[in-house]
């Protein structure tokens, strides 16, 4: 795959908690130029995002993030400030508890509440590998798919471990048709993208793609 064709399953990120807004404004600016699947961005910068890009480009925030650990109404509340503000994407992370518990019927719940008040809009649910013995990331494919959401994801970037190759084809054999994956964390050379998208990603969530793809231009 090419460069061009690379960049178009970019989450262009930057989650870093000192983020500025000339940081975030230059993110944006990359996504646009190279044309990058989205910008990942906190929800404070969401409106201010939102205001100064219009529709060139699409926004995709986070949700209950990093830990995950926030009640299902403080991510519903969440979300609905940040598809109003103007996010096209949700990255929520699932209450890790709750797997730990082994109550998965509640992370389902929690899953396809947060897709029916998103709507038409993407939701991708971060089940943090890192942190997951094979028989929970298995139950959390289930979850995922009859969650109702659209895309499972790997990582948050800020636990103990990012993606793997072997995570991915796990989830390639359990989640349902209309599920895809992101792989995200620890990605950032061209041989990452590639290996990735090989492996049946269709988003990669990373902040080093344009400085890997498209090094004299950054």
């Amino acid at each position: 795959m090419n460069t061009e064709g690379i960049l178009r399953h970019v989450d262009h990120t930057l989650l870093a908690p000192c983020a500025t807004w000339e940081e975030v404004k230059k993110l944006c600016e990359e996504a646009v130029r190279y044309r990058t699947a989205s910008v990942c961005i906190p929800p404070s910068y969401v409106a201010p995002v939102k205001r100064a890009f219009g529709d060139s480009l699409t926004i995709c925030t986070v949700i209950g993030f990093p830990l995950g650990y926030h009640s299902t109404e403080s991510k519903l509340a969440e979300s609905r400030a940040a598809l109003a503000d103007g996010a096209d994407e949700l990255d929520m992370v699932v209450d890790l508890g709750a797997v730990k518990s082994g109550d998965f019927d509640a992370v389902t719940r929690e899953i396809a509440a947060l897709k029916k008040l998103a709507g038409g809009k993407i939701v991708k649910v971060i089940v943090e590998t890192c942190y997951l013995t094979e028989d929970e990331k298995i139950a959390l494919c289930r979850c995922v798919t009859e969650g109702g959401a659209d895309y499972i994801k790997t990582s948050t970037g800020f636990g103990t471990g990012g993606a793997t190759l072997a995570d991915i084809a796990l989830f390639r054999e359990h989640i349902g048709d209309n599920v895809k994956m992101k792989a995200s964390g620890g990605i950032r050379t061209a041989e990452d993208f590639e290996a990735y998208l090989a492996a049946g990603c269709d988003r990669i969530g990373t902040s080093s793609a344009v400085k890997a793809l498209c090094p004299v231009e950054a």
